[in-house]
């Protein structure tokens, strides 16, 4: 019984290591399963990693290159943006130029007429002003009006010229002037000394100092001046306006305007 016994204890222990190793390997091969498990799963987060670092890069280096790009747009912007106030600048410009084109050519046909009426009236004018200078000032006349059917002269040049001489004309009324001419006496000539004191004065004195007379615009004609009282002041008038003798006082005679 004993014997029975004890084979029976010895079968179930031998069963039972056979059991306990069979589930010894297989705990081993379970381990090993769960360990290679682990290492692909480590694989797979290092290989994730990689592409996810790779995938950093590429956009950290895509956002520099839009950053980029964008401050290039911004520029482009900002210089599109004077290019277009520059355009329109010179869109401005060739509109007046052409304007300015179509108004020179009214102009210029508008200005031979307008020189010979600006003609007329100096002509005008100098007839009815004092009678100094005739013959240059006529003169000039009769030459910008030459000028005005030369096909040489152009408009804008005539238009010079008679500025030219309105300035002259101007420049009259300013000065004094002495210089030696023949007038219309009583039916004769006779040779001058004659003094200009700007517009205000015309007096004629002959060589010999023996006659002084003064201009009198109101009734075109020669007065005569007391000799007395005039011969020797407009001798000496004509010596300073000559640059003979040096600048005085003198008593000359001028007309007082009236009053309307």
């Amino acid at each position: 019984m004993t014997i029975n016994r004890l084979k029976t204890f010895l079968g179930a222990a031998t069963m039972i290591s056979g059991l306990l190793g069979g589930a010894a390997v297989a705990n081993a091969d379970s381990l090993d399963a769960i360990a290679q498990v682990g290492i692909d799963r480590t694989a797979e987060a290092r290989s994730s990693q990689a592409k996810i670092d790779r995938l950093a890069d590429e956009t950290r280096d895509l956002l520099s290159d839009f950053k980029t790009v964008m401050k290039q747009v911004d520029g482009l912007r900002v210089y599109n943006a004077r290019l277009e106030r520059q355009i329109a600048n010179q869109e401005r410009r060739i509109s007046d130029i052409d304007q300015s084109i179509s108004d020179a050519a009214v102009i210029q046909r508008q200005i031979p007429p307008l020189v010979a009426r600006m003609l007329d009236g100096l002509e005008q004018f100098i007839d009815l002003d004092m009678p100094f200078d005739l013959d240059t000032r006529k003169g000039n006349i009769e030459a910008v009006r030459a000028n005005l059917d030369r096909s040489d002269v152009t408009a804008a040049e005539a238009f010079r010229q008679i500025l030219e001489l309105y300035s002259i004309e101007l420049q009259y009324g300013r000065g004094i002037e002495a210089y030696s001419d023949t007038i219309a006496v009583d039916g004769s000539d006779r040779e001058v000394d004659m003094l200009r004191i700007g517009r205000v004065a015309l007096v004629a004195q002959t060589t010999d100092g023996a006659e002084t007379r003064a201009w009198n615009n109101d009734s075109r004609s020669w007065e005569v001046l007391s000799s007395g009282e005039y011969s020797a002041t407009v001798r000496k008038a004509v010596r300073i306006a000559k640059k003979q003798a040096t600048i005085e006082l003198l008593n000359m005679p001028i007309a007082a305007p009236e009053a309307n």
